[in-house]
């Protein structure tokens, strides 16, 4: 069975969440310690442990079946007592995920228990064993170190391979601890349940049996991993319950009792809120509320708290700019009749001393070496002035709300870009230290074309003081390798910060963002709703509109052109046909996949070109998904055939070739390569040359002629060919779609075999479903209210 993953797509287990939230642990639980030995072998539930677990899982059933109220499930159910030595839940590889219930509206959790789950890197798939369980004699003790870990693996029939990162996830006593629980292995990203399942019998033989508890913790795990990589930060129970099922678990309920006593997974309630009914507004109200039970780990309850405390310290740590009669500290002078800016010398100097400033505080990995200037606060009047002068309406409504926020929700298509751009120029004019960071280099590439557009005297890359330098990546700022650095207390050395494809923001990463934000720094959330969620859990900015956490500015800036208009017809779920007379939109029916690849192939090649004048390297295939007949697998093979052809001699690939490298999940830098020494693949990443290890490439470097929906997210190109195959229809979605189409500049060709199940995706099915907390944790923030803010 393949246990491959798409490179820069869907995200493996990743590095514990960057978040600060205190784990709240009930009072007589004790928690799991994050920085504990993963060498440590999970133990066996006590008796006691065992009881309280069944009585807590009892209750859980209760309270879904209705037998119960929510507020006592968690003033009167029995608390697990975690066994002194149980330890941290192995972390699971990614692959395909059980399905969860729908998120649903905004539920209010509380945290009744937390345990850590640790993650490893990515790992080759393990052969599976045979299927008979042959008797086995006792194992001898293993070698000590790496001998023993791959001695325990040789006996199990599992690949050597997989020697070094078992042992790096389990630590000093992998072998030892493999051999006395042959399940472990799952932890390893890669292997899969049936794997795991034939490496348990080659060594336990007939002891190894469907219900073994060691095989039921194992798969809780792997599970709520799995579901991670689709997008959910948690699993309702019963969701969980039916998928250990699936997986031949005798008794799921016993598994997650066990799971519940040994702190492998947290409990959470979720009060679900209904259509048309108010909040509670006392105690007793709650008790009668509609609750959902959510099993998660620790790693991505951390991540959500840590986000929605950041979030609601960055509105409550705000302070209000100065009215109109205070002396203003910023950028400009004001009038003494009219209150409003003078654009002249004094201006312009003003602007000179905030690009000199951000000169000085410019790209630094290391905190400290960024000046601590003393704060800009540009007065309302000052403010006021910018937003008159916003080239947009809408524009100079971000501005005004930036103005009287430390948080703000921006959302519209690509052309509506170029608001937070004016935003931007506008703070960094007030001698404000303001940065825009987007999803992909060339998303950075655009921002600082709609900068340049509004200051073209400086060009769009003119030096570290000019507006190139205030258009970064994510990535590049939080690594410090773009942007002002950080001040001497590890904070970003900034004033206000736009990120931009917000939508693409998962949680650990808007995690670290968030809290590397000094108090009153503004913060903008800036995307088109309509597009796909991030490759990792959660869906930060969908969860954050739908909480009304702060203030929403909605563009009044439409795409204009056929494509344009094609796409915004997909957001209101309407697939029409519209008017081409330029060729921007062309739609090519096939009748099957095979069909589908070589029509492609000949628009990339040849028609485009031809009859648009953008050539190949210009022109950007997206399709559903990696595998199938028309998958990026196919459509990059036979791209490259007729692209490209060569024997793939480093490592699958040649000099020439485009390519798509993952350096971290859910992450995508298109390239080409250039070339191959001892060192690794040689590519060209947007101008920036990279080398990427030799044991890396097979594992984060696939072709890129042709990407996912996910992988171009954030991205545009002049043209692109979007390939719908008829057996994808089952993968459709309408931001799959709204995603897709959107992603050609100039030109669009769609090559639709899909027939009627692509009008019926788009006009039935928004998205994909993800089961999250953020948007109730949101909720229960204590932040001013928007009068407060004004006064």
């Amino acid at each position: 069975m393949s246990t491959d993953r798409p490179a820069g797509d869907t995200p493996p287990g990743q590095e514990a969440a960057p978040g600060t939230a205190e784990a709240r642990t009930p009072e007589g639980a004790q928690a799991a310690d994050p920085g504990a030995p993963a060498s440590e072998a999970p133990a066996a539930a006590p008796p006691a442990g065992r009881t309280t677990a069944a009585a807590l899982a009892a209750a859980v059933r209760a309270v879904e079946s209705g037998e119960r109220s929510a507020a006592s499930f968690f003033t009167q159910a029995p608390r697990p007592a975690r066994p002194a030595a149980a330890t941290k839940a192995a972390p699971a590889p990614a692959g395909p995920a059980p399905q969860g219930g729908p998120a649903g509206p905004p539920p209010e959790p509380a945290t009744v228990h937390r345990a850590a789950a640790p993650a490893g890197p990515s790992a080759p798939p393990v052969a599976a064993p045979g299927a008979a369980a042959p008797t086995t004699a006792p194992l001898p003790a293993p070698a000590p170190g790496l001998d023993g870990v791959r001695q325990v693996l040789r006996a199990g029939g599992a690949p050597e391979t997989l020697a070094e990162r078992t042992a790096e996830l389990l630590g000093e006593r992998a072998a030892e601890v493999l051999r006395e629980d042959p399940w472990q292995l799952l932890g390893v990203p890669g292997v899969r349940p049936e794997q795991a399942d034939g490496f348990a019998r080659a060594l336990l033989g007939a002891a190894a049996g469907p219900g073994d508890e060691r095989r039921g913790q194992a798969l809780v795990g792997w599970l709520l991993e799995q579901a991670a990589v689709a997008g959910h930060s948690a699993l309702e129970a019963g969701a969980l319950r039916s998928a250990l099922a699936q997986r031949q678990v005798p008794d799921p309920d016993e598994a997650l009792q066990i799971a519940i006593a040994e702190g492998a997974v947290l409990v959470f309630q979720d009060a679900i809120e209904e259509p048309g009914r108010a909040r509670p507004a006392t105690d007793e109200d709650e008790e009668e509320r509609p609750v959902r039970i959510l099993l998660g780990l620790d790693r991505w309850a951390m991540a959500e708290e840590s986000v929605a405390d950041g979030l609601a310290r960055l509105l409550n740590t705000f302070e209000p700019v100065p009215d109109s009669d205070a002396p203003d500290t910023g950028s400009g002078t004001p009038d003494a009749e009219s209150g409003a800016v003078d654009a002249g010398s004094d201006s312009d100097a003003d602007s000179a001393d905030a690009d000199e400033r951000a000169e000085t505080a410019g790209p630094s990995s290391e905190a400290g070496d960024a000046p601590a200037p003393a704060p800009v606060r540009p007065s309302a009047a000052a403010w006021e002035a910018a937003a008159a002068a916003a080239p947009s309406p809408s524009a100079a409504e971000l501005i005004r709300a930036a103005a009287h926020s430390g948080l703000v929700a921006h959302t519209g298509a690509e052309a509506a870009r170029a608001e937070p751009a004016a935003l931007i120029a506008a703070a960094r004019a007030l001698g404000l230290r303001a940065f825009g960071a987007a999803h992909s280099e060339n998303g950075r590439r655009r921002l600082a074309a709609d900068l340049a557009a509004l200051a073209p005297e400086a060009g769009p890359e003119a030096g570290s003081a000019g507006v190139g330098a205030a258009a970064v990546t994510v990535a590049g700022l939080l690594a410090g390798q773009e942007g002002p650095g950080r001040d001497a207390d590890g904070a970003l050395a900034l004033d206000l910060l736009v990120v931009l494809d917000a939508p693409q923001l998962d949680l650990e990463t808007a995690a670290l963002l968030v809290e590397s934000l000094t108090d009153g720094t503004r913060l903008v959330l800036s995307g088109d709703p309509g597009v796909l969620w991030s490759a990792g859990p959660g869906r930060l900015f969908a969860d954050v509109l739908a909480a009304r956490f702060c203030p929403q500015v909605a563009s009044r800036t439409p795409d204009f052109g056929p494509i344009g208009e094609l796409v915004s017809g997909i957001g209101i779920g309407e697939l029409s046909q519209v008017e081409a007379p330029g060729k921007e939109v062309v739609i090519v029916p096939v009748r099957d996949a095979g069909e589908a690849v070589h029509r492609a192939v000949q628009l990339v090649a040849d028609s485009v070109p031809r009859a648009l004048g953008v050539p190949p390297e210009d022109t950007q295939v997206i399709t559903v998904g990696h595998g199938g007949a028309a998958g990026t697998r196919a459509l990059n093979a036979a791209l490259k055939e007729r692209l490209n052809p060569g024997p793939g001699r480093f490592g699958g690939f040649d000099p020439g070739d485009r390519v798509a490298y993952a350096p971290a999940p859910g992450r995508t830098l298109p390239g080409t390569v250039t070339g191959a020494d001892a060192a690794g693949l040689q590519l060209d990443c947007a101008g920036t040359a990279v080398v990427v290890p030799r044991e890396r490439v097979g594992g984060a470097v696939r072709h890129g002629w042709a990407l996912t929906a996910h992988q171009a997210a954030g991205m545009r190109w002049p043209a692109a060919v979007v390939v719908v195959p008829g057996d994808a229809a089952g993968g459709l979605t309408r931001a799959w779609a709204y995603t897709a189409f959107s992603r050609g500049e100039r030109h669009l060709s769609v090559v639709q075999g899909a027939d009627q199940a692509l009008a019926r995706a788009i006009a039935e099915v928004p998205v994909k479903e993800r089961t999250t907390r953020l948007r109730t944790l949101l909720g229960q923030q204590s932040v001013p209210s928007a009068e407060d803010a004004q006064e």
